[in-house]
């Protein structure tokens, strides 16, 4: 009988893609022996925006989030998500503080990190990679999946290729926006199993309504494993729901390994998880429908949202359809980078700014400069001497791998945050994100510690 295993994603992506990653641990904890039980091949429930999203919005510590999650789950591994570099922040962070953070993921618990680069650049994968390695992980390389005239299946297929002459353990198609068709999707598939020894996962989102049929077309390809959310936080921005999917897959001849008496508890105990937030505003109804625009303009549908959000507060609604027309020409001009995390943000802002200004690239942030300038890797596309010339006049571009530009960084942060830090875990929460953790490491002081952090509106990052 064929096999196809599930990586359960609420306790992550599921929960990021449709309520900001505001769910706290304790709505987790009740229900992780039960999650154990169930067959998963691993839960995907660190990386990504968790570790901002507690600092900043839950008054939480990650890690004792990750440690407590482990005390739980004995069975089934924990995965997270690495942006690379980028780690789990928004710019290249020095080899040091990267090989740092990734050893004290594993030591914390977490048995696979997933490493992807926004520009499908290795060179941003290469310090990850060897440091996951070292401190005993599996480490899963993700292609960032876009549609281009460039991005063929054989430019991913070679790119998986790189991955796999790099050390990765296993493959993920890592499908942020939602647009991997099925079709596509068992080519893809298909030539990367034929040409690379390795476990092969595939990630997707039901933004545009066809999330379902690539999973079945991708499970006949022989993909290994596949993403799911359990159906309280699953569709729309987020994953397929985990009970359908398997159902539907052992219908058609494949055995899951779920246990679908334990898969129907979890959704039990979500529900109402779910339905709070609904009622506090949190859960918006327009992140659960079909945006089918996805697959036109090649938009995550978190970032769909945010767009929308940024012009309803200028007033600037009307300006929608002309801001999403525009993104698909910025990410041309900047030689098609995938629309992931943070270039989502940035080829959205630059967008606006053209729209808004009325005049492209009059107004240009800082961020997009940077990437011209190739700080944060090669373009997947080469970018053209007149768009260079516009965005950045003749400032220099790099060739090299950007972080090779950045010195030691974790005997600055250490001395920065010494006076709050007992930990390098405190150390490194500071590094990526210096502000929230000193707030955080400060408050941790404080008799009134458990109270939590009044929350405001977030960006919802798209990964």
């Amino acid at each position: 009988m064929k096999k196809i295993q599930f990586t359960e994603t609420v306790l992550r992506d599921g929960q990021q893609s449709l309520i900001a990653t505001r769910m706290p641990t304790s709505d987790m904890l009740p229900i992780l022996k039960t999650m154990d039980q169930a067959g998963y091949h691993a839960l995907e429930m660190w990386g990504g925006a968790t570790f901002d999203a507690c600092l900043r919005f839950l008054n939480e510590d990650p890690w004792e989030r990750l440690r407590a999650i482990r005390k739980e789950v004995k069975n089934t591994k924990l995965q997270m998500l690495l942006r690379g570099q980028n780690l789990l922040g928004y710019k290249n962070y020095a080899d040091d503080v990267v090989a740092d953070f990734v050893t004290k993921s594993v030591e914390n618990g977490i048995d696979i990190l997933r490493l992807f680069d926004a520009l499908n650049d290795v060179r941003n994968l290469e310090t990850a990679i060897r440091a996951t390695k070292a401190a005993g992980g599996h480490c899963q390389t993700a292609i960032s999946y876009t549609t281009s005239q460039i991005h063929t299946v054989d430019y991913f297929v070679d790119l998986a290729n790189k991955m796999a002459n790099l050390g990765a353990d296993s493959i993920c198609i890592k499908d942020m926006a939602g647009v991997l068709t099925p079709q596509t999707g068992y080519e893809l598939v298909s030539r990367i199993k034929d040409a690379v020894d390795l476990p092969l996962e595939v990630h997707t989102h039901a933004t545009s309504g066809i999330a379902e049929m690539t999973y079945l077309k991708v499970a006949e390809a022989g993909a290994d494993i596949i993403d799911t959310a359990i159906s309280s936080f699953a569709g729309g921005t987020s994953q397929p729901a985990t009970e359908s999917v398997a159902i539907a897959l052992e219908d058609c001849g494949f055995a899951t390994g779920l246990d679908l008496q334990k898969v129907a508890e979890i959704a039990e105990h979500f529900n109402p998880v779910r339905d709070r937030f609904r009622e506090e505003g949190l859960l918006n109804p327009k992140v659960k429908d079909i945006e089918p625009k996805t697959l036109i303009y090649q938009v995550p549908g978190g970032m769909l949202s945010n767009l929308l959000s940024q012009l309803t507060e200028q007033g600037l609604q009307d300006k929608y359809e002309e801001v999403l027309a525009e993104v698909p020409k910025v990410r041309a001009d900047l030689g098609y980078p995938p629309l992931v995390t943070p270039l989502s943000q940035m080829v959205g802002t630059q967008a606006l700014m053209n729209v808004i200004s009325g005049e492209r690239y009059k107004l240009v942030p800082s961020e997009i400069k940077d990437y011209v300038k190739g700080l944060y890797g090669q373009s997947p596309a080469p970018i053209t001497d007149e768009i260079k010339e516009t965005i950045i006049g003749d400032a220099e571009v790099i060739t090299v791998r950007p972080a090779d530009l950045l010195a030691p960084q974790l005997p600055v942060f250490r001395e920065e945050i010494a006076e709050y830090a007992k930990s390098e875990e405190d150390v490194l929460m500071y590094a990526l994100f210096p502000q929230q953790a000193q707030d955080f490491l400060g408050r941790r002081e404080d008799p009134f510690y458990d109270v939590p952090v009044q929350t405001v509106s977030v960006k919802i990052a798209v990964d």
